[in-house]
C-alpha cells in the first residue's frame, strides 16, 4: 500500500499522513475491536472462520478454501495480534488479490477488507456490530464547521489515494455537486453524506437504494470510527482517520498476547557484509606479502 495508500510491488506498504500533523491510523485494525474478528465468505456455504490471536494457515481445501497445515503447502498465512492483522503470500502462490489489486509478498488488512484466493472471496468482519446512530442523533443536523484533523481517504476506486478533511460535511452520490462524486448511473445523486455531530463521525443515509458497507457490514446510518472502511458501490472504499486520542491505550491491548511476529525477509545485507570483510582481509594479506618480499 506509490499513492497515499499505493501498493509497491504488489505489497501493502504503509504510507506516510496525507494531512500534515494528524496522527492517523494507517493499515491495522483499531486494537479495541481486535476481539471477535474472523473471515465470513459470502458466496460459499463455508462457516465463518474465527481468527484468534496466532498464525493462520489458508489453502485449497476441495472447491474452497481453509484452515490447512504446514505440510499442505498454504497459500497464504494470516497473523493476528494486538497490532492488527497481516497476510503474507507463499512464494509460488498466484491469484492473490487484496480489495481487487493483486498481492505478491504481504498486505496489511483492515475490517471490510475483501481477500481473493484461487477464486474464492474471504471477507475480514468482527463479530462486534458497526455502532448505530442513536436516535437522538438522527435527526440533529451537521456541524457547519467539524475538524479538519478528521479524514475520508479513498483506499480504492476513482478517489484512490485521495483525502477528504471533515471540517464541514462531505456528500457521497452522482450529484456534480457532491464532494465524493461517484459517476454510476445507477448509484444515487445524494448517496449518503459524512459529517461531523460534535466530536463524533456521522455515516447518514440520503434515501439511496441499497445503503453502504461500514467494515463488511450493510448499513444505513452509523457512527463511525477512525480505522472504519466504508464501500459504496462495492468498489469505491474509503478509510476513516483521525489523530490518536493522548495515552490512549486500551486495557485489553496491555493484557493482549505476546506480538506474534512474521517470517523476517532475507537478510542480503549480512551476505555483502561478508563479502566485504572477505575482501578487506585479502587486500591486507596481500600488503603484507608486498611489504615482506620488499625486505
Amino acid at each position: 500500500m506509490g499513492d497515499a495508500d499505493g501498493w509497491t510491488g504488489g505489497s501493502l506498504a504503509v504510507a506516510k499522513a496525507p494531512v500534515a500533523g494528524v496522527a492517523a491510523i494507517r493499515g491495522m485494525l483499531d486494537c479495541a475491536r481486535m476481539e471477535g474478528l474472523k473471515l465470513r465468505f459470502p458466496q460459499h456455504h463455508h462457516p465463518e472462520m474465527p481468527l484468534g490471536a496466532g498464525v493462520h494457515a489458508i489453502g485449497r481445501i476441495g472447491d474452497t478454501v481453509g484452515l490447512v497445515g504446514d505440510d499442505d503447502a498454504p497459500s497464504v498465512r494470516l497473523f493476528v495480534d494486538r497490532r492488527g492483522v497481516w497476510m503474507t503470500v507463499a512464494d509460488g502462490a498466484h491469484g492473490i488479490h487484496v480489495n481487487g489489486r493483486p498481492v505478491k509478498r504481504m498486505a496489511m488488512l483492515r475490517l471490510g477488507d475483501a481477500i481473493y484466493l484461487d477464486g474464492v472471496e474471504m471477507l475480514l468482519v468482527s463479530s462486534r456490530p458497526v455502532e448505530a446512530l442513536p436516535e437522538a442523533l438522527r435527526h440533529v443536523p451537521g456541524e457547519f464547521r467539524g475538524d479538519g484533523r478528521v479524514v475520508v481517504r479513498g483506499v480504492g476506486g476513482r478517489h484512490h489515494g485521495r483525502s477528504f478533511t471533515l471540517e464541514s460535511p462531505r456528500l457521497v452520490g452522482r450529484s456534480e455537486d457532491a464532494d465524493i462524486r461517484i459517476e454510476d448511473p445507477d448509484f444515487a445523486e445524494r448517496h449518503a453524506r459524512i459529517e461531523m455531530i460534535g466530536t463524533r463521525v456521522v455515516l447518514r443515509d440520503l434515501g439511496s437504494g441499497d445503503g453502504s458497507v461500514v467494515n463488511g457490514e450493510p448499513v444505513r446510518d452509523a457512527v463511525l470510527s477512525p480505522g472504519d472502511q466504508i464501500v459504496f458501490d462495492q468498489h469505491h472504499r474509503f478509510v476513516i482517520e483521525a489523530p490518536a486520542a493522548p495515552g490512549a491505550t486500551p486495557a485489553r491491548m496491555q493484557a493482549a498476547e505476546p506480538a506474534v511476529e512474521p517470517p523476517p525477509p532475507p537478510r542480503r545485507n549480512l551476505h555483502l557484509s561478508w563479502l566485504l570483510l572477505a575482501a578487506l582481509l585479502l587486500a591486507a594479506a596481500i600488503a603484507a606479502l608486498l611489504l615482506l618480499g620488499g625486505h
